[in-house]
């Protein structure tokens, strides 16, 4: 494979994937562009499932499921286009819950989760420090509650610990579990004594975080719902802590673990069919370090719009940012196509900004900071948010309904504002159920290097 220097001019236009993934490069102060471009390998692209991204130190791991759906993990040294393929014993199939992830313990060791949607835990660890050649199979981390796993995700603690975080059970019927590991004895624990997180078999909670805030705590936000139907989403809530294990409400009031419908602080009750989704709640904060909670739900007369819920003292006060005459109506159970999407509130030289989409548009809007109502629109890009050139946001594949799809990297780059991101093409979501063929040919996974690039004299 050739490692392709890109050029620079004319200067790309802006593009904000905040939305997308929650990566943090640094702002956005110039004209940033692709300034390297490396091709990876063909992949499945008759639906989409997430990949990953990890770099670290001198070395980048890519994982992924290639053109047989076969789990694979990339490798290779930054200053090499070549890359080392490692082949693991999983095969995804038609869900897309089934994503990737990776992180990186303290000694080096890389640790990697996915294809698991209800189903028992699919872990693997490297046995040599940075080396994807040895991942092998864990099946069992704490031995209870690994049966029906879904949405890993690896967090760091306040002291750099290394957390694993999951849902146990189904949508409408789920806990969330978080698990700790001793990098001494390369062993895992519960963090907590008792799901953070527990819908008593009633719902499940969609948690958005932990998310460490400007003020040191870690926040998170989540609506609950109660079946299978995405519609069922209800009850904007709110929770936030210090240490990840003692959490308390937005008045500092503690929280009795674990945390229940019954016991929550709700921001928002918005109902069930009330016009509110998992996956579009976001946090944010202002000027003054004020927490906001982005999300939308059906107004009066039943359009979908945006809100921001900001704490102010101890009171949440609830904004409509938008005035859509458009209502998204959304039900039933599998992975869905978004119709909406909106970023957190991120402040930039004072300014909040935040980028939105719908069928008819989209962007990036300067909000009024007391109103939170649009006062200006333009190519603004917020801290967190990632260009990329115009060019690359089209789709290569000629097949019908394709969609260009990007993921950041859970590492960092040794440059400095310097990041790295995915690319790569596939059909929207199916509700996870197969689709008839013909299928899309693969599409070929890149890896972009984003940086500063000169401006066009």
């Amino acid at each position: 494979m050739i490692l392709q220097r890109i050029l620079t001019k004319p200067v790309f236009s802006l593009f904000i994937l905040a939305m997308v993934w929650g990566m943090t490069p640094a702002a956005v102060a110039q004209t940033y562009g692709v300034l390297e471009r490396l091709d990876i390998a063909p992949v499945w692209s008759a639906h989409p499932v997430g990949f990953a991204l990890l770099t670290h130190g001198g070395q980048q791991y890519v994982a992924f499921y290639d053109v047989d759906r076969q789990m694979t993990v990339a490798q290779r040294r930054l200053d090499s286009a070549e890359w080392t393929m490692t082949q693991l014993p999983e095969r995804v199939g038609w869900d897309s819950h089934n994503s990737i992830t990776m992180a990186m313990d303290a000694a080096g060791h890389i640790h990697l989760a996915g294809n698991m949607h209800c189903t028992p835990l699919v872990y693997f660890k490297t046995q040599e420090p940075g080396d994807s050649t040895t991942f092998k199979r864990i099946t069992s981390l704490v031995g209870d509650m690994e049966d029906r796993c879904t949405y890993p995700k690896f967090i760091s603690g306040p002291n750099g610990e290394f957390i694993f975080e999951y849902r146990h059970g189904s949508s409408g019927d789920g806990i969330n579990l978080y698990n700790i590991y001793d990098p001494e004895t390369e062993t895992w624990r519960r963090l907590l004594d008792t799901p953070l997180i527990d819908g008593r078999g009633e719902m499940n909670a969609y948690p958005i975080g932990p998310q460490l805030g400007p003020d040191g705590r870690y926040h998170m936000v989540w609506v609950w719902r109660d079946t299978p139907d995405c519609a069922t989403n209800h009850s904007l809530s709110y929770a936030r802590s210090e240490d990840l294990v003692h959490w308390e409400t937005s008045r500092g009031e503690p929280l009795e673990l674990p945390i229940t419908i019954d016991n929550c602080e709700i921001v928002d009750p918005v109902p069930p069919g009330g016009g509110m989704i998992n996956g579009n709640t976001r946090i944010g904060f202002d000027a003054q370090d004020r927490v906001i909670l982005s999300y939308h739900k059906y107004d009066e007369e039943g359009n979908t719009q945006i809100y921001n819920a900001r704490l102010e003292g101890e009171e949440w006060r609830i904004y409509q940012t938008t005035d859509w005459e458009y209502r998204w109506e959304f039900s039933g159970g599998g992975t869905i196509q978004f119709h909406v999407g909106l970023s957190g509130v991120t402040l930039e030289d004072g300014a909040l900004l935040q980028s939105f989409r719908n069928p008819e548009e989209g962007g990036t809007w300067k909000l009024d900071p007391e109103t939170f109502k649009p006062v200006e629109r333009g190519s603004f890009s917020p801290v967190g948010s990632v260009v990329a050139p115009s060019a690359e946001r089209r789709p290569e594949s000629d097949f019908p309904e394709m969609s260009v799809r990007w993921r950041g990297d859970s590492g960092a780059a040794p440059e400095e504002n310097v990041w790295y991101m995915l690319r790569w093409e596939t059909l929207g979501a199916n509700r996870d159920r197969p689709r008839e063929e013909p299928w899309p040919a693969p599409t070929m996974l890149r890896l972009y290097k984003m940086g500063p690039v000169e401006q066009a004299g």
